[in-house]
């Protein structure tokens, strides 16, 4: 099991962000998303993007995975440039390297678990065994069963289980929670958790949830499309040590 906590800070970056702006609609109808936003991002860490809606939390995990590029600015993977990268490209990197998990969970319904799961493995070259990934996820009792079968955060672990069947370098979050009860989210983010410290993947968690804060290497709070503070915690909180 690796422990991500000091390693992380010692990796060297996979992501290295320097002056990104984001800028949506042209002449007097503009939206400012972002504001030369820089970062790094290291091997292995657990970070936290927290701000309110509208801070530019997913236009900044949006041009991380490659669904969206900056206006001005530019941004890295290792040595890959993202910035300018046409759509082959990006589409081969968001294969290759990136998980993700969103709100909802977009499931296929007339799929199984295993199903869902399976259809992933198709894309990437080495891919992790989809019972392998299901049983990460604590759910191989429900694999033969359908999300119409499944509640809500059982859908949710089936959709991480889809991101990381693929074993991606990274598995970007976008309010993973934030449809879920208070005792199912944090059955969610104990998944994320376990598969940040076991498999070492860079998480990369947006939310508007201050508590989930703790849990982080490093939390970024965002307002108005700009950084306005980056804190480390001393100590990653596990997710039965938080309330809210």
């Amino acid at each position: 099991m690796t422990d991500t906590g000091t390693e992380a800070v010692e990796a060297a970056p996979v992501f290295v962000a320097r002056g990104l702006s984001k800028v949506y609609g042209t002449g007097d109808v503009q939206v400012r998303a972002l504001t030369d936003v820089s970062l790094d991002i290291r091997r292995g860490e657990f970070i936290v993007l927290l701000g309110a809606s509208g801070s530019g939390k997913s236009t900044l995990l949006n041009i991380l995975g490659g669904l969206d590029a900056p206006s001005s600015g530019e941004v890295r993977f290792r040595d890959h440039v993202l910035t300018g990268a046409g759509e082959a490209e990006l589409t081969r990197y968001r294969r290759e390297h990136v998980g993700f998990v969103f709100q909802f969970y977009n499931l296929i319904p007339s799929l199984t678990v295993r199903e869902n799961v399976q259809l992933v493995t198709d894309i990437v070259a080495q891919p992790m065994d989809a019972d392998e990934a299901i049983d990460l996820v604590g759910l191989t009792a429900r694999r033969d069963h359908f999300p119409a079968q499944l509640s809500g955060g059982e859908q949710q672990r089936v959709a991480i289980a889809r991101a990381i069947v693929k074993k991606p370098d990274v598995l970007l979050c976008d309010e993973p929670t934030g449809a879920l009860d208070y005792a199912t989210g944090k059955l969610v983010l104990e998944v994320i958790e376990g598969i940040n410290r076991s498999l070492g993947t860079t998480v990369v968690v947006i939310t508007h949830n201050a508590a989930i804060a703790g849990m982080a290497d490093r939390v970024i709070y965002l307002s108005g499309g700009r950084i306005q503070r980056i804190e480390h915690n001393a100590r990653r909180l596990s997710p039965s040590e938080l309330s809210w």
